[in-house]
């Protein structure tokens, strides 16, 4: 299950592009915790950030700004 989305009551909101659709979210997130944000549950998951793949050990470093335009892929198990 995918963790809860994070409430953050008091944050400025930025806007961003998230795979295609305009989006607002809270302001200083940083990769892992925008994926938290909207529900997606970062373990089966590869994320790109304006045009660049952002490595999974880089996601509680690279820091989501206004405007970003980010990608979130959903790996799909099956047989």
């Amino acid at each position: 299950m995918p963790p809860s989305p994070v409430p953050f009551p008091e944050a400025k909101m930025i806007q961003i592009v998230l795979n295609g659709e305009s989006r607002l979210v809270p302001e200083g997130l940083n990769v892992m915790e925008l994926l938290i944000n909207v529900g997606v549950d970062p373990e089966r998951v590869a994320v790109e950030l304006n045009r660049t793949i952002v490595r999974q050990p880089d996601w509680t470093k690279r820091r989501v700004e206004a405007a970003a335009a980010v990608e979130i892929v959903q790996f799909v198990g099956g047989g």
